[in-house]
């Protein structure tokens, strides 16, 4: 698949989870159950979560080795809100439909390296990354920061020092949204889904399918509902 398509199938199935999850006309800032949106308040805090995949504290386990899987995991989670908020803005501001935010994106600065090889997270500090997702909260804040050449510039740069280019996005990404479904359908908005099976949350689960190489979302959603109740019944 192009580039142009991997992002085209990204923003849709985006698209599709939001307008599920949270009612049609969710771009207008509120919910079906009139809640407040807020997606830059939603890269905030993933990006605090994906600090927290580096040994970063001073006083507890300095020497603990990065979870790398997990980096992946959270600097998808941040994509997702990323995604949703260049949806709300391109819905509020009349500027297109996702065609013309997909033609966008490729034009970004940064977007062509994203789409070569990734770089070894290991050669770099990872006090080094963690400054580089500081900035991205940063260009993140307030109302008038560059959408595109701020905040998807630092987020291209930001994924490819932790191990992630479009190709390994667009893998984990539609694992993920598929996990994101498979919540919702089974009692997370409503608190009766369980995020741990059999000592392991559910996104370690959905990493180790990840591992038995590609499927597709029908046989994604499977494998996750066969470990989900194999948890809940063992």
């Amino acid at each position: 698949m192009t580039p142009q398509l991997l992002l085209e199938e990204m923003f849709t199935l985006q698209q599709t989870l939001n307008d599920e999850t949270n009612g049609k006309g969710w771009e207008n800032g509120y919910n079906k159950h009139g809640k407040l949106i807020s997606w830059k308040r939603c890269i905030h805090m993933e990006c605090a979560e994906l600090i927290d995949s580096f040994p970063w504290k001073h006083w507890k386990n300095i020497a603990h080795p990065t979870d790398w899987d997990n980096v992946k995991v959270e600097v998808v989670d941040i994509w997702h809100f990323v995604m949703s908020l260049l949806l709300e803005h391109y819905h509020t501001q009349e500027k297109g439909g996702i065609p013309q935010l997909v033609e966008d994106v490729t034009n970004t600065q940064g977007f062509r390296d994203f789409c070569k090889e990734a770089y070894d997270p290991s050669g770099f500090n990872s006090l080094e990354i963690i400054n580089d997702i500081e900035s991205l909260i940063h260009m993140n804040t307030g109302f008038d920061g560059n959408l595109f050449d701020g905040l998807l510039k630092e987020y291209f740069d930001l994924s490819l020092k932790c191990g992630v280019n479009l190709t390994e996005l667009y893998r984990f990404y539609v694992a993920k949204n598929v996990l994101n479904r498979f919540r919702q359908d089974h009692g997370y908005k409503e608190g009766t889904y369980v995020k741990t099976w059999n000592g392991k949350e559910d996104n370690e689960v959905m990493v180790e399918i990840l591992s038995h190489g590609q499927m597709s979302i029908p046989e994604t959603y499977d494998a996750l509902k066969k470990r989900y109740e194999k948890a809940l019944f063992s």
